[in-house]
């Protein structure tokens, strides 16, 4: 596995990614229309394109180099809260989960954590989304939920977690 720091030009990669490993992800959780908007939304050209400008905010594809194909990609950006970065997103494709890129993902991130100086990552978690059970087993641990307005009628309802980097 490799990572890889995107760039404006994989913006419809992400985008394809985004929608692939989130018609698996959230299918039962979520309506259609739900699914929908917040795609639109979030994985606008211009809204990840203005994520990427940001120099807090990264965004790396998760490529399998036995396959040389994407599998997924990681988001995230630093000094969210004091000494803390938030994971905004990681997702893979179906067929690429329980191979092992999550895990390797998330020690990535670790490591450009502790790089940047932060002591924490913290992420929302939809609470019926099975990748609670795997923050879970990386570390992470619950301090709290939420439910959040994201508007068109739609709210996301969160656990929310962190890891403390020691």
């Amino acid at each position: 596995m490799k990572l890889i720091k995107a760039t404006g030009e994989n913006i419809p990669l992400i985008q394809d990614l985004a929608r692939r490993s989130w018609k698996n992800a959230y299918s039962e959780i979520l309506s259609e229309e739900q699914m929908e908007y917040m795609l639109s939304e979030m994985y606008s050209e211009q809204e990840i394109d203005r994520q990427l400008q940001n120099p807090n905010y990264h965004y790396y594809l998760i490529e399998d180099e036995t396959k040389g194909s994407y599998e997924g990609f990681i988001g995230y950006e630093h000094n969210y809260e004091h000494e803390t970065t938030k994971l905004h997103r990681i997702y893979l494709v179906p067929e690429s989960k329980g191979k092992g890129f999550g895990k390797e993902a998330l020690l990535f991130l670790n490591e450009k954590v502790s790089e940047n100086g932060n002591k924490r990552i913290i992420l929302n978690v939809n609470k019926y989304n099975a990748a609670r059970n795997f923050y879970e087993s990386q570390g992470y641990k619950v301090y709290g939920e939420g439910v959040f307005d994201i508007g068109n009628g739609f709210v996301m309802d969160d656990f929310l977690m962190e890891f403390l980097i020691h």
